[in-house]
């Protein structure tokens, strides 16, 4: 007899207002242990928005979201721990070097002897032999790269990736694949947002839109904006 996997994202009746503008609404969706769920959507959709709550940035105007079993309404901010962010803008420190930045997240998030998992984060983001050099000498693609190692150096059970491949060349995104690969085996939920529809088919378990504040599954046959 198999175990269900558990819930580690569950988004219930969210609605959102902004002014007069209502920019999410009756939004609810599951994301389970090594399920990835990618949502797409025209810019102004709402995607950033729906992540911000995810993320406990912003809070609904109307339902709840679950990150496992902890509702985010009562939650403290502990919660981001157990959450990795990687944010449309990098959120990196450009006068430190990448192991810097890196070491200095690392005591944000209590880590306790931390070099072993910077280290195998920069390995597999093949930003190793950079290590030493100020991130304000990288490129677009190589701070986003470092960015994600952030987003997953306390090795969190949710991980929220907004348009990830951004400035990502093909080497980038080979990396990206694999890394997500990895979180899936690994039993993490990802909550994704993309405007490359065939990636997100490549990765996903499910596929969501976001059209006039709705969320509309994706089927393969469906063209999205229509």
């Amino acid at each position: 007899m198999t175990t269900a996997a558990a819930s580690l994202i569950r988004c219930e009746h969210v609605e959102k207002r902004f002014g007069h503008k209502r920019v999410l609404r009756d939004v609810s969706f599951t994301v389970v242990e090594g399920e990835i769920l990618s949502l797409l959507g025209a810019n102004g959709s709402g995607k950033t928005t729906l992540l911000r709550i995810v993320s406990a940035l912003v809070m609904p105007d109307k339902g709840e979201v679950w990150l496992g079993p902890v509702p985010l309404s009562s939650a403290a901010d502990e919660i981001r721990r157990y959450i990795g962010v990687v944010a449309h803008y990098p959120l990196l420190y450009d006068r430190l070097t990448g192991i810097e930045n890196l070491e200095f997240y690392a005591r944000l998030y209590d880590l306790t002897e931390p070099q072993k998992r910077i280290e195998e984060l920069l390995r597999t983001m093949d930003l190793w032999r950079w290590r030493d050099d100020s991130v304000q000498t990288y490129s677009r693609g190589m701070s986003q790269r470092l960015a994600i190692a952030r987003a997953l150096l306390h090795d969190p059970p949710v991980v929220i990736l907004d348009e990830p491949d951004t400035g990502l060349d093909r080497e980038g995104i080979q990396l990206l694949d694999g890394l997500v690969a990895q979180l899936r085996s690994r039993g993490r939920a990802v909550f994704a947002t993309t405007h490359n529809l065939e990636r997100a088919k490549s990765w996903s378990d499910q596929v969501f839109e976001l059209r006039s504040g709705y969320l509309h599954h994706v089927e393969c046959s469906d063209r999205i904006g229509h």
